[in-house]
């Protein structure tokens, strides 16, 4: 608990603010207390079962310079958006929100491929972790994949490709937890939403790392996120590339216009 506020305190002290410490740090305690109405309602409850934490459109990002990346890479980004250390800390508060909300006591995952395969193994890992070492909770978790195309470059190209979706009529009755590394415009998880209702399952839910804010977006929110950020093409964290780049770069960073260039179709 104590490693997790302290990253969620050291995102937000980064960020250019000219409010002082003390008022930063409101707002810190705002995000965590669910201040924010429209993913509280989500949950549909009255108590408060998760956080976000939103990085403002003037946050100051990590040069590259301060952190190891892969030696192929360092001419091509601009800066580090999210460490690695950080995003691990937030998937196990995430998965420790998930264990206590979860209303079943079994879970069929299904990740998005190829973007949600590292954050799916973490923080699957993490609630078995807790499985392990939680007394009176035990959720037990299965996994099935379904494969998503949106992208093409650094924009999405409108039509969304659902490959694998013909296989997965055993999820008739199962609560299905869907794992996303990104929701962008939410045109592409409302439409695998509509098609998995088709399926019948008991319920679903979505957990999603990153939700972008984009004038383009449909307004959908997941019920579970982890951060919030600003509309920005971003790389890294094995899921989040770039015309099949960067899957190999652990941190979440942004691509300078070189980078764009040089691994542009």
């Amino acid at each position: 608990m104590l490693r997790t506020l302290f990253s969620t305190r050291f995102l937000f002290f980064f960020c250019h603010c000219s409010l002082p410490v003390t008022t930063c740090e409101y707002n810190l305690m705002t995000h965590n207390n669910c201040i924010f109405q429209g993913h509280h309602e989500l949950m549909g409850s009255d108590e408060c079962k998760t956080s976000i934490i939103k990085i403002p459109d003037d946050c100051f990002f990590y040069p590259v310079g301060s952190f190891t990346v892969p030696k192929h890479y360092e001419d091509v980004l601009e800066s580090v958006l999210i460490p690695h250390g950080l995003i691990i800390d937030r998937i196990e508060r995430l998965a420790r929100d998930i264990h206590e909300s979860f209303g079943s006591d079994s879970m069929t995952i299904l990740c998005v491929l190829k973007g949600g395969f590292q954050f799916c193994q973490d923080l699957m890992a993490s609630i078995t972790s807790l499985n392990r070492n939680t007394v009176g909770k035990s959720i037990q978790v299965g996994i099935d994949f379904i494969r998503l195309k949106s992208y093409e470059n650094d924009e999405s190209c409108g039509a969304v490709k659902i490959l694998g979706i013909d296989s997965l009529e055993h999820l008739k009755g199962k609560d299905i937890l869907v794992v996303e590394d990104i929701i962008d415009t939410g045109k592409t998880i409302e439409q695998l939403l509509k098609t998995l209702k088709t399926l019948e399952p008991n319920s679903i839910k979505v957990c999603s790392l990153l939700l972008k804010r984009t004038p383009a977006s449909s307004g959908y929110r997941p019920d579970y996120l982890g951060f919030e950020i600003p509309n920005l093409f971003v790389s890294g964290y094995g899921g989040f590339d770039y015309n099949e780049n960067f899957r190999d770069l652990n941190h979440i960073c942004i691509m300078n216009e070189y980078g764009k260039n040089k691994f542009k179709k």
